[in-house]
């Protein structure tokens, strides 16, 4: 495997999963310690990601903190680094920048927390691509959402990718917004996008309602 850090972003307000659960009468829960066959959300993420060969995972925390350490500290893997935002209210680039300001390799992995359906085979493929490229170090590897190969569009686009902490650096602290539009910054500005095709179609699913989280629990199933 490829030296690389892997960056898992877990910091959020859980804004639309505790919308959801109030609304159909749920008890709430953290969108990231539902079940998946048997594991939470956030421990089956962590684990696909470590088992993905990476040098070392850290895992941001923000919002609900004190809900998701007890979580993190069930993995024993000393690959595993808990880093904190020192502001909670926050927006997500911002919390990858406070990750990748604390990774130790020049290449990242950026994963959301609520993508326990992407497998540890597909985050491998999303590697080893940047690495086979001939300007990794100008390129995003990304899971494509649309067409797959040189993407001359970032429409739609998000984590999971692998790219070098160099782009993040230079893209990152300009704007405290979501993901797709700084992506679409970048992709104007030059930087090189690969997309890598996904392997099942529960894949393309991140858990932000409570209907999707039902569907890929469903789907996991199988």
């Amino acid at each position: 495997m490829h030296p690389i850090s892997a960056i898992i972003t877990a910091a959020g307000k859980n804004r639309r999963m505790r919308q959801d659960l109030k609304d159909r009468g749920v008890p709430y829960r953290h969108k990231l310690l539902l079940d998946i066959n048997g594991e939470k959300v956030l421990t089956r993420t962590v684990k696909n990601v470590l088992d993905a060969g990476v040098g070392e995972c850290l895992v941001v925390l923000g919002h609900y903190q004190e809900d998701l350490l007890p979580v993190l500290g069930e993995i024993e893997d000393g690959r595993l680094r808990i880093i904190f935002n020192s502001d909670r209210d926050v927006e997500l680039s911002q919390t990858l920048l406070n990750g990748v300001l604390n990774a130790v390799t020049d290449y990242c992995l950026c994963v959301a927390a609520d993508q326990p359906s992407v497998t540890t085979s597909t985050l491998k493929n999303l590697v080893d691509n940047l690495f086979s490229l001939s300007h990794p170090e100008n390129t995003i590897s990304i899971l494509a959402r649309r067409s797959v190969g040189q993407l001359e569009s970032a429409e739609g686009l998000g984590m999971p990718f692998a790219c070098h902490r160099n782009i993040l650096m230079s893209f990152l602290p300009r704007d405290a917004d979501n993901l797709n539009p700084i992506l679409r910054k970048m992709i104007q500005d030059g930087v090189e996008f690969y997309g890598v095709p996904h392997q099942e179609e529960v894949e393309l699913l991140n858990i932000n309602r409570y209907d999707e989280y039902l569907k890929v629990r469903e789907l996991l199933k199988k």
